[in-house]
């Protein structure tokens, strides 16, 4: 279910940028605001963007989100407090916390906004580490970011 919700928030992200770019060119005089004069075919143009538009919606879910590993040794009491820290230095709040896991979310509305409110960061615990899921981009800087904050603070046990 979450993959078609993502699908559909891309879609209409899309669509609504690819719509404001030709009103921009529109008003600047750039194209003809007329469908039939702005497209090499016209109106059956704009039926195959949308196409495209679908194909790539549906594909993009699929890469742009990931589950990646983030090796944090200690106990969940001595690293849940520096967590929060971390993730708040990154603009970043603590939505939900169910026994050792955690859920982020933006802090800035209008960030969240702009990731069309797909800026959730959670955390599962594992075994050594926890398992961080979100966006790829933002997923990989937060691993970073978590594994620097714990070993600067004297929890470094990858050199025993």
């Amino acid at each position: 279910m979450k993959y078609i919700v993502r699908a559909v928030k891309f879609f209409i992200w899309f669509c609504v940028v690819f719509c404001l770019m030709l009103a921009i060119m529109a008003v600047m005089d750039i194209v003809d605001p007329d469908p039939d004069l702005m497209f090499r075919d016209g109106v059956k143009s704009m039926w195959q963007i949308a196409i495209l538009f679908v194909a790539v919606s549906l594909i993009y879910p699929l890469s742009g989100f990931m589950k990646k590993e983030a090796i944090i040794p200690g106990e969940y009491n001595e690293i849940r407090d520096r967590i929060i820290e971390c993730m708040s230095s990154r603009g970043y709040i603590l939505e939900t916390e169910d026994g050792e896991n955690m859920t982020f979310r933006l802090r800035s509305k209008a960030a969240r906004a702009f990731k069309m409110f797909e800026d959730r960061i959670t955390l599962t615990r594992e075994p050594g580490g926890f398992v961080v899921e979100g966006l790829r981009k933002i997923v990989v800087r937060i691993v970073r970011a978590l594994e620097y904050a714990i070993r600067e603070n004297g929890q470094d046990d990858y050199s025993k």
